[in-house]
């Protein structure tokens, strides 16, 4: 037997009285088709609003609200409100999803932007992009993303190449930031459409103000030129006799092991133990990257330089070193007191580095160009296998497709033909600033 529904002209006297059943129990107002209350188990009061949207055939309850929060009359003119929008063919639910959306702020964009499943993000990638936002585009952060505008992105861009965050242009951070902003804003468009499904934001604001503001930026080429590699050897192996700390020590060691393998900085500052394998036979030796440790997302073996294996069998007794004096042990090569336990900045000794060649500028990327220039113009290392060994993924169809591309031990003679270089060119520049009895000789 079907119960009544239960029918009456809402007062406050009438809803004070009503009593909860032992399920969710509905009531309808007489003076409002449409508008009636919900009343749980326990007791709670909730104001609703039925109806059926104009030309859709869809039937919409909407909850108005907690009763104590809205009063009779109030819930009575919301739901008045939505049965109206419903006549004209509006859905209140869409209506009421996009003034949400509407309101969601940059941070939480990105956050949800971070957390899509099936989609994880690189951690430095996503250090990158909290940086941008919590330092270039702080202001913004706990605004609706939906209210920056073309001209706050340009004032922001124009701020970003006169004066930086500390006084000096900087130009490169102003765009890479607002690429940043550009990506969650087309992720926002998405994730939060209009009631109609279209674009939370219909123009990119930072698209539309790149067309006209941004200058694009030529592709860099700095590099160590090869008159100077021996003394950047040299300057190096000086730098590792007196280091501050152990920290200072990880850091010099980490731009070494970058100028022998070309490596990324990412790529070798946070390789861990389990990832390195000696052999007596020295072609066997080499260090590993799993699909999340590089750049690429494909697993590769790289071959290890005597000069290489060197440096990295003086990192293993210190780290035996340590433990035996009862410090705790890590699995990072190249360890630090940083939060993540590997060094994350290695400034110092790219400064030193940077002032004893002469040259103006120097970053990690610089030393992975370096070890291309070294391999391919003065070792005549075919570049094909110099893309292997940076783990760049060939141009060339045949390599592309053919060759053995993850496991490279192969690669052994040219990786210790590029280290030897380095060494036979510190040499001669320590010769030389030591008052060694050094000769030129012309190269083969």
């Amino acid at each position: 037997m079907t119960t009544a529904p239960k029918r009456a002209k809402f007062t406050k006297g009438y809803v004070d009285k009503v009593r909860p059943a032992a399920k969710d129990d509905f009531h309808w107002d007489t003076d409002v088709k449409g508008f009636g209350l919900r009343i749980t188990p326990n007791g709670k009061v909730t104001f609703v609003v039925q109806g059926r949207v104009e030309g859709s055939g869809k039937e919409a309850r909407i909850t108005i609200g907690a009763y104590g929060v809205f009063t009779v009359d109030q819930a009575r003119d919301m739901a008045r409100e939505h049965l109206r929008t419903m006549r004209k063919g509006g859905d209140p639910r869409a209506n009421k999803k996009q003034d949400k959306a509407m309101k969601v702020t940059l941070r939480q964009v990105a956050d949800a932007y971070f957390d899509r499943p099936g989609q994880p993000l690189r951690e430095s990638t996503k250090a990158e992009m909290n940086r941008h936002i919590d330092r270039v585009l702080a202001k913004w952060a706990d605004k609706p993303i939906a209210s920056i505008t073309i001209d706050d992105c340009r004032q922001r861009h124009r701020e970003m190449c006169e004066s930086g965050l500390d006084g000096r242009p900087a130009p490169g951070q102003a765009q890479i930031s607002l690429v940043t902003l550009r990506t969650l804003i087309n992720f926002a468009n998405r994730r939060y459409p209009r009631a109609d499904g279209s674009p939370l934001i219909p123009v990119n604001p930072v698209k539309a103000m790149a067309q006209d503001n941004w200058k694009p930026f030529e592709p860099r080429d700095r590099h160590i030129e090869l008159h100077n590699i021996g003394k950047a050897w040299y300057a190096l192996d000086e730098m590792r006799l007196a280091p501050k700390n152990t920290d200072a020590l990880a850091a010099i060691d980490v731009v070494r092991f970058l100028l022998l393998t070309g490596a990324r900085r990412s790529e070798a500052a946070a390789l861990t133990w389990d990832r390195v394998h000696f052999d007596e036979d020295a072609t066997n030796c080499w260090w590993h990257l799993r699909e999340q440790d590089n750049k690429t997302g494909n697993p590769i073996w790289l071959p290890l330089s005597s000069q290489a294996v060197a440096l990295l069998k003086a990192r293993r007794k210190l780290a035996d070193d340590a433990v035996k004096l009862g410090k705790p042990s890590t699995p990072f090569v190249f360890p630090s007191r940083s939060k993540v336990g590997h060094v994350t900045d290695a400034r110092a000794p790219f400064e030193t580095l940077r002032k004893a060649i002469g040259m103006d500028g120097l970053s990690s990327h610089d030393l992975r160009r370096t070890h291309v220039t070294v391999g391919f113009s003065a070792c005549n290392v075919e570049l094909f296998k110099m893309e292997l060994l940076t783990n760049h993924v060939p141009e060339g169809v045949t390599a592309r497709h053919y060759l053995q591309t993850s496991r490279l031990q192969y690669l052994h003679p040219e990786t210790q033909r590029i280290s030897d270089y380095i060494e036979r060119e510190g040499q001669v520049a320590r010769d030389k600033a030591t008052g060694g009895n050094v000769v030129a000789l012309k190269r083969a």
